[in-house]
């Protein structure tokens, strides 16, 4: 069997290859165009192989909604709206183009994690080199999609799937077009324990799906991601912050650049944190899983009425059918009345 690689601007990725480092920027911007900048240049300066932004806005990844299924318990954002933080946190669109333009001017490649197909759009406009799907979308099966046909490399992070669900968007991104292919292991808690990463995960993640393999990091340090090298993570995601005190939602459990240049520097050095082969959900990880995405009612309707592909949307929590429910609900009737903001669930339909 031939290696598994892929080509980011130029880039070969694989396990023959130093790892590649992606920054990620995620919402560190802390609402100032000229901080994402100075991120952008920071990173480059650092040795990063490339920044890479999230595009979304906050109706195109959850509802204005303050119902309880909505709001955040514990943690980090404990007692917000899955809306107010996305509005907060988000890099308006109008950022992207001088972004991708200063990121070429300092010879650093960026890319996205697009959260709908209007923000795939807007980054294609971009001449986007490439694709991040983030972990809680990994179970949006029609996005990944939509992504994969752009015929881009693709990225797919793995934070709370098991390993039927890994192998269903594996297949959703290859079966609709996609040729160059990675995933990364990961850990949704922010920040994660380093106990949590079990990372003898990565060779049995590397034989099970013969695709190139990485680690998207949210520990708080540089130890988890540079033992992972050694086990054959080929991609290294951090996110990345000029302050980790600067107040953001992430810049907590974000790295500073002397952290990332010694990351840069460190990937090949480092053998600690192994753990065992585990797919299951970790503890860090419970509490997130209802922000995955599912399937909600986007009007109030009555009962009797027919299921339109208008009445339903795909977006954060994950309270309602899974994603790829959406073309077996469209067409059904009702049982009864629903009002906007209901997670779809089979009792409700005929």
């Amino acid at each position: 069997m031939s290696e598994a690689k892929i080509v980011i601007a130029g880039r070969e990725i694989s396990s023959s290859r130093p790892p590649y480092i992606i920054a990620e920027l995620s919402a560190n911007h802390n609402g100032k165009l000229e901080t994402a900048l100075k991120i952008v240049d920071e990173a480059a300066r650092a040795g990063a192989d490339a920044v890479k932004l999230q595009t979304y806005r906050p109706d195109t990844i959850t509802l204005d909604c303050d119902s309880e299924e909505f709001k955040i318990k514990g943690g980090l954002w404990d007692g917000r709206t899955l809306y107010e933080l996305y509005e907060e946190a988000h890099m308006p669109w109008d950022w992207h183009k001088p972004l991708f333009e200063h990121a070429k001017k300092v010879g650093i490649p960026i890319f996205s994690s697009p959260f709908d197909a209007t923000a795939v759009d807007l980054l294609e406009d971009l001449n986007a080199p490439a694709y991040k799907i983030a972990s809680f979308e990994a179970v949006d099966l029609p996005l990944i999609r939509y992504v994969a046909s752009t015929g881009k490399p693709m990225i797919i992070s793995t934070g709370m799937a098991d390993s039927d669900e890994i192998a269903e968007a594996i297949d959703a991104a290859k079966g609709a077009g996609c040729k160059e292919l990675a995933i990364l292991h990961c850990v949704s808690g922010y920040p994660a324990p380093a106990e949590d990463y079990n990372l003898r995960t990565i060779p049995d993640m590397i034989e099970r799906y013969g695709l190139v393999t990485g680690l998207s990091d949210h520990t708080l340090d540089n130890t988890t991601a540079i033992a992972s090298v050694v086990l054959g993570a080929s991609i290294i995601e951090k996110h990345f912050t000029l302050d980790r005190s600067g107040g953001g939602p992430d810049d907590s459990f974000s790295l500073e650049p002397k952290e990332l240049t010694e990351l840069c520097r460190d990937s090949k050095t480092a053998w600690s944190a192994l753990g065992q082969v585990d797919y299951g959900r970790k503890s860090s990880e419970q509490g997130n899983v209802q922000f995955r995405r599912s399937l909600y009612f986007v009007k109030s309707m009555q009962a009797g009425e027919v299921i339109t592909p208008d009445s339903i949307k795909s977006v954060r929590p994950g309270y309602g059918l899974p994603p790829k429910e959406l073309e077996s609900i469209i067409n059904r009737k009702l049982k009864s009345d629903v009002e906007y903001g209901l997670p779809v669930s089979w009792s409700l339909v005929e």
